[in-house]
């Protein structure tokens, strides 16, 4: 009996083995393929580096990537309302993976590639979220995963969600909406950072309204009597949002940016409007400090004896981090690694970090897997998907260490060699991952009752309603 045990534990342990060898031979195949398309890869991020188009009007950026995918055999459908938004698929049965990809840039974010503030003449948008490098990741993951179903070394299918107007439009709020994930199994995505991790950090759930004004123009000298200031009820409005900051939930945020303030000082402005984000690590939270947002806004206009609407353009969820799929996709990337600089890079490293007052560190190492309780104090409608689907995601290091989001330093870094080696390593972070969850299932199994026991009884509502999507959100 002693014998048949060590004989069977023997076996066992040499199929054991086996398996995981091929599994390394497998990824390191896909290493070399993602390192041979590095120059592709390039290509891509460069043109929508180029094009930085606004949510929602990333025509050409779409076309690239729904172009990409189509010549290498995916089906592409469009999105109903969207016109920048697609769902392409390769493959047949289960598992269904889907990959988020986003591609849309920032307003007012010119710049050349250079370690100093150097505005880009021929363009008055840039991509200081790295988005151009998102949308393209995403991509060629969804490419190299279909090469190996395509050679019968993967079962199942692959989906790449082509996602619009993130900053701020709540693209992926829509397709959650409307049905487009009910098939999926796992969702991965990924963003440009200036670190190399998996994503274990909550996102704030959010709500943004433009808040319009109307009154009565008139001469402002003349007679300012016979006119009511559609500013003066903007101005109020800010004014008591601003006295009820004392009075909310601490880890609240409120934002808001005058969008239109009268076009003449000696004019009577008969309309204006400012734009509002609300955010709270809690959805139900953001529900209630909006409301009194629209209170504040309603007392503005019958103080001032101006009419006031309101429309919704954005609400997106927190995420859920599910921490099954992000110990695996940890995993996996500590195999890739972080990034080192050629010389050159290094000296624009260096000089850049100069202008935000620290030392360079280079991102050579991946940070340790953390669950600590800790917030991005950003939003993402990523959080809406995650709602429905088990989701994760990675980092890495696109931006020198010390950078921010939605920064002149962030699009400087974005057209980069580095980048697009940082934007390899989430390939093949991504990828790795895939196939894991694709050869064993299990892990899938274990994602989902993680999942179901996180959602417990909550029923999936939109923070944006049943409105359209705002197409010219950025008008």
């Amino acid at each position: 009996m002693k014998l048949y045990l060590i004989l069977l534990f023997c076996l066992f342990y040499k199929f054991t083995l086996g398996q995981d060898k091929a599994l390394i031979k497998l990824k390191n195949q896909v290493s070399l393929e993602v390192d041979k398309n590095f120059i592709s890869y390039k290509a891509d991020a460069q043109q929508l580096y180029q094009y930085a188009e606004l949510g929602y009007k990333e025509y050409r950026s779409s076309a690239l990537l729904k172009n990409r995918l189509k010549t290498n055999g995916f089906k592409v459908d469009t999105v109903l309302q969207i016109p920048t938004a697609f769902v392409a698929t390769y493959g047949t049965g289960k598992p269904v993976i889907a990959i988020l990809a986003e591609y849309d840039a920032l307003p007012g974010f010119s710049q050349e590639v250079s370690p100093y503030k150097s505005v880009k003449d021929s363009q008055s948008n840039g991509h200081a979220c790295g988005h151009h490098l998102f949308g393209v990741g995403s991509v060629a993951a969804g490419l190299e995963i279909k090469k190996l179903i395509e050679q019968g070394k993967l079962k199942g299918t692959i989906k790449i969600y082509g996602c619009p107007a993130e900053e701020g439009g709540s693209g992926k709020v829509y397709l959650v909406r409307d049905g487009y994930f009910k098939d999926v199994d796992i969702a991965f995505h990924w963003h440009p950072a200036s670190r190399n991790r998996v994503i274990t950090t909550d996102a704030l759930a959010n709500i943004s309204a433009k808040f319009r004004f109307k009154g009565v123009s008139s001469h402002a000298s003349a007679s300012p009597q016979k006119g009511r200031s559609a500013l003066d009820g903007v101005e109020a409005m800010n004014y008591m949002v601003n006295m009820m900051r004392e009075h909310i939930p601490q880890e609240s945020r409120i934002h808001y940016v005058i969008t239109d303030g009268g076009k003449a000082p000696n004019v009577v402005p008969d309309y204006a409007e400012v734009y509002y984000y609300v955010r709270h690590p809690d959805k139900e939270n953001v529900k209630a400090l909006f409301e009194r947002i629209v209170s504040c806004a309603k007392g503005a206009a019958l103080g001032t004896e101006t009419a006031v609407e309101y429309e919704i353009i954005g609400g997106t969820h927190d995420l859920l981090i599910n921490v099954s799929l992000a110990k695996l996709m940890y995993q996996n990337l500590e195999k890739v690694g972080g990034l080192t600089y050629t010389k050159e890079e290094f000296k624009f490293a260096q000089e850049l970090s100069k202008s935000l007052q620290r030392e360079l560190t280079v991102p050579e190492k991946i940070e340790a897997f953390s669950l600590a309780k800790e917030s991005t104090n950003g939003s993402t409608d990523v959080g809406d998907v995650s709602y429905i689907v088990p989701t994760v995601g990675v980092n890495t290091a696109t931006w020198i260490p010390g950078t921010s989001a939605h920064s002149w330093q962030a699009v400087a870094c974005g057209g980069t060699d580095f980048a697009i080696r940082a934007t390899s390593n989430a390939i093949k972070t991504l990828v790795y991952t895939a196939i894991d969850l694709y050869q064993n299932t299990k892990h899938i199994e274990t994602a989902k009752i993680e999942f179901n026991k996180a959602i417990g009884s909550y029923q999936y509502k939109p923070l944006l309603g049943d409105r359209k999507p705002a197409l010219n959100y950025r008008d």
